[in-house]
This record gives C-alpha cells, structure tokens and sequence, in this order.
C-alpha cells in the first residue's frame, strides 16, 4: 500500500473468497477487506475484491486504512481475525498497530 496505487491493485493480491472456503466474494466479503479510518469507523475508500475491481480509487499519502484478513480454522467454525492498522507514507506504509499485546481479547467462546 502506497501512493499511486489503485484499490484494485491491493485487492489482486489478496486471495479469492474460494481459497479460503466461501463460495463468492459476496460471502467473504467483511472477513478481508480494508477500509478507510478517519471520523468514522468505516470510510472509504475501501478494498475488496467484490468492489475495488469495478470502482477503483488511488490511494493517496495521509490515507489511514484498517487492513482485515480472515483465517479458518480446520474444524470448521473456529477462526482468527487480524487487524493492521496502517498510515500511507510518501514511499509506502508505516503500521501503527500495537502489536504483540499484552493481551489479545478472545470475542466469543464456544
């Protein structure tokens, strides 16, 4: 992620929603995503393969964006989400997010 580059350029390289087991990027679509950070906690521009290919938008320096990906576990219900929250820079991307944390909140037990 840098200056000059189009969502759709980021969103080709993330893999396809059937590599990590959904039928359709419709399906996958808020599990790996970025989106814009600012007022708001979801703001444009945002980067997905279900929209960036048809509606692309240049990321400028200044941007902030928060980068999600989505990771099955082999048993089937069982998952990680990570989240990165990054600052475009002149020459690329500074990741502000603090981590390794002390401690990392578990969001639903089974």
């Amino acid at each position: 992620i840098k200056p000059g580059v189009g969502t759709d350029q980021v969103a080709a390289v993330w893999p396809k929603a059937e590599e990590f087991g959904f039928a359709n990027e419709m399906e996958a679509f808020a599990l790996q995503f970025g989106h814009g950070l600012g007022v708001s906690l979801h703001e444009r521009p945002i980067i997905s393969r279900l929209v960036s290919f048809d509606d692309p938008l240049e990321i400028k320096e200044g941007m902030v964006f928060a980068l999600e990906t989505y990771c099955p576990a082999t048993d089937g219900a069982s998952a990680a989400r990570i989240e990165e929250e990054v600052v475009v820079t002149s020459d690329g991307c500074r990741v502000i997010t603090l981590f390794p944390a002390q401690e990392l909140p578990i969001a639903n037990r089974y």
